[in-house]
This record gives C-alpha cells, sequence and structure tokens, in this order.
C-alpha cells in the first residue's frame, strides 16, 4: 500500500468551487494507468486553501469513486493537532486507507513538539500514518532521530522525505525500518538507491505509467531500467517546479486536456508567460503535445 508511484492528486477548482465531477474523473484515469496509490489534499492538492468541509468532501469524494481499486492516503495534516486529529478521524471514518501527517507549519515546534503532534495524532486514530517532512514549505525539519522515534509507534508506517538531503534519508533508513518514499521526482532514483520505497509524485498527475517504470524498476532491481525512465522523466520533473507547486503541473494538465480548468486558489496565481512557454516547450518535447 505505501510503496511504489503514489500520486499527490491535484485538487480541481471551477468558477470558484472544488470540481468534484473532475476529482471522479481523474480517480478512473488513475485507475486505468496502473497508479499504486493516490493522496489527495496534500500540498499539490492545495490543502491550506481549502475549508474543513471541502477538505473532507474531496477525502470521501476520492475514496468513494476509487471503491477500493487502489489505495488512499489522505492528506489530513494540520497546524493545529485538534484540527488534525479530527481529520484523521473523517477519513477513516470515510474508509481512507491511510493518512499523510505534514509537519505542523508557521508555528516551528520543536522535536519533542512534532513527536508530541504526531504521537496524539497516532494515539487517537487507529489509521496508518505517512509523515511528511518538507521544510522548505514548514519553516521545521522533521529530525532524523525524531523520525526513529515516532517509527516506535505502530500506526506510523512511513516517511515522505522531501528535504532534498540524501544524507536525511540515509540516516532514517539507518536507524528505524520506516519505508520512505520520495517527496520529490527528480530525486526519486537516487532516493531508491540509498533504500527508499517509493515516491508520493507531482509528475505522476500527468504521466503515471512512466514514473510507475521507473520505482517498479528500481524496486525489481533493474537500476539500468530505471535511469532511462529517470533521464527521460527528468526535464519534466525540473519544468513542473518553474514556479510553486502545483502552478505549472496544473497548467500542464490543462494543456494537455487532463483539466478543463487550471484555476487555482490565491495566493496560488497563474503561470507566468514566460514561464508558460517554456512549460509548453517542455510537453511538446516530451510528446504531450
Amino acid at each position: 500500500m505505501f510503496t511504489g508511484m503514489l500520486v499527490a492528486l491535484v485538487t480541481p477548482f471551477k468558477n470558484g468551487q472544488v470540481d468534484y465531477a473532475a476529482i471522479e474523473r481523474l480517480v478512473d484515469w488513475h485507475v486505468e494507468q496502473g497508479t499504486d496509490g493516490l493522496v489527495p489534499v496534500g500540498t499539490t492538492g492545495e490543502s491550506p486553501t481549502v475549508d474543513v468541509e471541502e477538505h473532507q468532501k474531496i477525502i470521501e469524494t476520492v475514496v468513494r469513486q476509487a471503491a477500493g481499486r487502489l489505495p488512499v492516503i489522505a492528506g489530513t495534516g494540520a497546524n493545529a493537532t485538534a484540527e488534525a486529529i479530527h481529520l484523521t478521524r473523517y477519513a477513516k471514518d470515510v474508509g481512507a486507507d491511510g493518512s499523510l501527517q505534514v509537519c505542523p507549519y508557521y508555528n516551528k515546534p520543536t522535536q519533542e513538539g512534532l513527536y508530541r503532534h504526531f504521537a496524539a495524532i497516532a494515539e487517537a486514530v487507529d489509521l496508518p500514518m505517512v509523515l511528511y517532512n518538507i521544510p522548505g514549505r514548514t519553516g521545521v525539519s522533521l529530525a532524523p532521530a525524531t523520525v526513529a522515534r515516532l517509527a516506535e509507534l505502530p500506526q506510523i508506517v512511513a516517511v515522505k522525505e522531501a528535504t532534498g538531503s540524501m544524507d536525511q534519508a540515509s540516516e532514517i533508513l539507518a536507524q528505524c525500518d520506516l519505508v520512505v518514499l520520495s517527496g520529490d521526482d527528480s530525486l526519486t532514483l537516487p532516493l531508491m538507491a540509498v533504500g527508499a520505497q517509493g515516491v508520493i509524485s507531482v509528475v505522476g498527475n500527468l504521466v503515471p505509467k512512466d514514473m510507475k517504470r521507473l520505482t517498479d524498476a528500481m524496486l525489481a532491481g533493474d537500476v539500468a531500467a530505471a535511469q532511462e525512465a529517470h533521464r527521460r522523466l527528468f526535464p519534466l520533473c525540473r519544468v513542473l517546479f518553474i514556479e510553486t507547486n502545483p502552478i505549472p503541473v496544473k497548467t500542464a494538465m490543462k494543456m494537455v486536456g487532463l483539466l478543463e480548468s487550471d484555476e487555482k486558489r490565491l495566493p496560488m496565481t497563474d503561470l507566468s508567460p514566460e514561464h508558460a512557454e517554456a512549460l509548453k516547450q517542455a510537453l511538446e518535447e516530451y510528446g504531450l503535445l
């Protein structure tokens, strides 16, 4: 459930509202594409700009539409522990297979605060948890020693590593047996080379089969095939972060016809014209346009 090519699902909007019909279509498409799992309402799903009711309904929609055809790891993190517990309870109640818990953002807790936050959620809700460490977004990093301490809790089964540090991932793998998942598409191959078991992917919103080819090859020990997939994917991985995620990926999904609208919510804005041209060129070179 927590290995392979999982997709950090975008949240489609239409006329200011969440487009639940578009979410249903995306879920069906990912099932057809062979995606190993879906992770709605994370960073890529614009979790900071959906309200609690929308957040819950997005999770429920993805779980219902998936209908057991692929696992759903719901983004239920928050910078208030009580809110994270509330969202995680809801995810469990509607049938999610796990939760993704980001480090509390803005309030910059200590390592003890981080431990107590995640431990409180694990104690309150019996649902497998994936820790999510992305200090570039949250302002605080989850230390390997804290990850190892949390790994002693049975509900905590994996960590999404988005620090960009091979050393960080290696230290985690040396200290505990949690599943490590890449949080950066372009680093998936090297992270899996040191022991990670997959990725929670942004580029998988566009080309899930190609990203899955890379993770499947690495899990099978076919490094040459994985390197070939990595080299093909690398320019696309880079251009999708030419501006803040998920601005480029939503723009790309509209360009290739996967979304009717690339609408975002403020403070996310449209891709700048010069970057839109670079994105279009990359999609053309990849063969998507």
